[in-house]
């Protein structure tokens, strides 16, 4: 499939059958994911791949009763085949930027980026994820870190990182509740592009 293929075809699925992802197979394409571009080879993100035995915990521990008991999401999404946790070590951005040939940056402070790569380069590596999923024939929703980020890096025994999103994968049942968001009236694409002109 072309690229702007899939770009086109790409959405989030916010309600899943149930098919288990395979996690040897998970696992090599986050490892394809992290070809995604990195701010000076710092190398700083990482993907926690969550099997189909314990996405019901993961969802125990990254939400609460009330959510899993009223959100009209709630079902469809607890039946992702696999997870992944998207995080980021920003101290690596840090170090590496004060490294002999970056170090006139002025980036080994962390309050000098005017932009945290560590988020942009998750951020990169996520959209390739999402884009391999598409391609495999698989489907998958970007899930915010907004809530329980403590609670989860805690349950996953990932120390020293940031939670920057999780990505839920599986098979799309058909039964996707449509996001409000698509009923906003939105600028075209071609007009969110312009060009600088002398």
């Amino acid at each position: 499939m072309e690229l702007r293929e899939l770009l086109a075809k790409r959405r989030m699925v916010r309600s899943f059958d149930g098919t288990p992802v395979d996690p040897q197979w998970l696992g090599e394409l986050c490892a394809q994911a992290l070809w995604a571009p990195t701010a000076g080879n710092s190398a700083g993100v990482r993907l926690h791949t969550v099997g189909p035995t314990l996405t019901r915990e993961y969802f125990e521990v990254a939400t609460d009763v009330e959510w899993r008991s009223n959100a009209r999401r709630a079902d469809g999404l607890q039946r992702a085949g696999a997870v992944v946790l998207v995080t980021s070590r920003r101290g690596e951005y840090v170090a590496r930027y004060a490294e002999a040939d970056k170090r006139n940056s002025g980036l080994d402070d962390e309050t000098n980026w005017p932009v945290p790569y560590w988020h942009t380069d998750a951020a990169m590596a996520t959209m390739a994820l999402l884009l391999l999923i598409e391609e495999s024939g698989w489907q998958a929703a970007l899930w915010g870190n907004f809530r329980h980020e403590e609670e989860i890096l805690r349950w996953a025994r990932i120390d020293d990182e940031d939670l920057f999103a999780t990505v839920l994968i599986g098979k799309a049942d058909g039964n996707d509740v449509s996001s409000s968001s698509l009923a906003r009236d939105v600028p075209s694409r071609e007009s969110r592009v312009r060009a600088v002109e002398p």
